[in-house]
């Protein structure tokens, strides 16, 4: 059976995602990433002064350093990944930048108490080059969803040289299952190289 006849289950059932460990955080976050792609582009101004911003994922930071700098002073930004590694180089990252007093990390690796932290608080959520990568993007999509206040908006982008067609479809499909809709956000402009949706709750 082909990719283009399956149900939207089967695509998600199929597809073994992969996470990029630790130690190649080096190349997520090297400034050459930046020449095909600009976190500046991808973000564009979706993100305000003052918000709360729900990041998962983050990695090295590559994007949560705009993020950070979006919020300024009077915004937060909140990060979770599964790997504390990820999380520790972050901290780094950001102090150095004198950053730090916007972030919150935690790590998601043994249980979502970071999720009560955060329910129904956020203004905005970002899962950029990272729903291919988990187990359960429904899961995943359920606690973006969750974290976020009503009317708060999920940016969801995935890059097509790891997210097929049908995956993104897919991944689309279960946003609409735990409750998202597309957004009609007239500022929204789709971004022509990668797979990207605007979401709200």
């Amino acid at each position: 059976m082909h990719a283009a006849a399956m149900s939207p289950e089967s695509v998600l059932a199929r597809h073994h995602p992969g996470v990029c460990p630790w130690w190649l955080a080096w190349g997520l976050a090297n400034p050459i990433r930046r020449w095909f792609n600009n976190p500046d582009q991808v973000l564009g101004d979706f993100v305000q002064p003052g918000d709360r911003i729900l990041e998962m994922g983050p990695g090295p930071g590559f994007y949560t350093v705009p993020l950070a700098r979006q919020v300024r002073a009077s915004g937060k930004v909140v990060c979770v990944d599964v790997q504390q590694r990820m999380l520790d180089g972050l901290v780094r990252r950001l102090a150095k930048r004198e950053l730090g007093d916007r972030v919150e990390t935690h790590c998601c690796a043994r249980d979502n108490g970071w999720l009560d932290h955060v329910k129904g608080s956020m203004d905005k959520a970002v899962l950029i080059y990272v729903l291919h990568e988990v187990p359960s993007p429904r899961q995943t999509l359920a606690e973006a969803f969750a974290a976020l206040r009503p009317g708060g908006k999920l940016l969801l982008v995935e890059p097509k040289g790891h997210c097929s067609p049908e995956l993104f479809a897919a991944e689309l499909w279960a946003a609409r299952q735990v409750g998202f809709q597309s957004a009609r956000d007239p500022a929204w402009k789709s971004l022509a190289r990668f797979h990207a949706a605007l979401l709200q709750r």
